[in-house]
């Protein structure tokens, strides 16, 4: 009865073995499918969720496959990354042995993509910083209007304006002088931007946008999605 109790236990510990190994390959062979289905300029970091893989592999359907995509995958600027869950992914295990993917129906895609503060602030005047205050932005900068130098603090808010994410400037001050009001009314309008959401793959589409630690968070979705090259 013991020795039996060791072979199961064997067996099973090989069949983990063979699940995490086999998981593997097929992350990066699910990866390099994306990224040229995806027409991503490099193959982002891939992660199937869920245990065990192989019954995943055998009915071709991977339920959560999870994807960190930087600047360069995405073809973007520094300071842009997004991670996606995509949920439902259909690929036949046969094409994915054999690198033959030809598509990837996908059900559901939900994720952020982000837009890091340094990325934003490059659209504002030299030396400005970005940061989360509350649900709003804290905004520093140096300007030069009317021939004066004005050291501004600012604080904004963040909204989606069809695919550009708007930052408007609600209150603003002199950073520690003393600034005319109505200097500081036309400065404002030196803080205040617009942003174009880069394209993003897999037919995502913007939905909302939030401000987070580092960036900008833009939420994005896409339903029934079929990746071909």
């Amino acid at each position: 009865m013991r020795a039996l109790v060791v072979v199961l236990l064997l067996l099973l510990g090989l069949a983990a073995v063979a699940d995490r190994v086999g998981v593997g390959i097929a992350e990066d062979r699910v990866g390099e499918a994306i990224a040229e289905r995806g027409q991503l300029a490099g193959q982002p970091v891939v992660d199937i969720a869920g245990f065990p893989f192989l019954t995943q592999a055998v009915g071709g359907r991977y339920d959560d496959v999870r994807i960190a995509l930087t600047a360069a995958d995405l073809g973007q600027p520094e300071g842009t990354r997004a991670a996606v869950r995509l949920r439902g992914v259909e690929v036949p295990l046969s094409a994915v042995l054999s690198g033959s993917v030809q598509e990837v129906p996908v059900e559901r895609i939900d994720g952020t993509a982000t837009l890091s503060y340094a990325l934003l602030s490059e659209q504002l005047p030299p030396g400005t910083t970005l940061a989360r205050e509350g649900d709003g932005l804290r905004i520093e900068s140096t300007v030069q209007l009317a021939g004066l130098t004005l050291p501004l603090t600012a604080t904004g808010t963040v909204t989606l304006d069809g695919d550009d994410v708007v930052v408007d400037v609600s209150e603003a001050s002199g950073a520690g002088v003393e600034v005319p009001s109505w200097l500081v009314a036309q400065a404002t309008d030196l803080l205040e931007l617009r942003y174009p959401v880069p394209q993003l793959p897999f037919g995502l589409r913007v939905t909302g946008v939030s401000p987070g630690e580092d960036g900008v968070d833009v939420a994005v979705e896409a339903t029934d999605t079929v990746l071909r090259g």
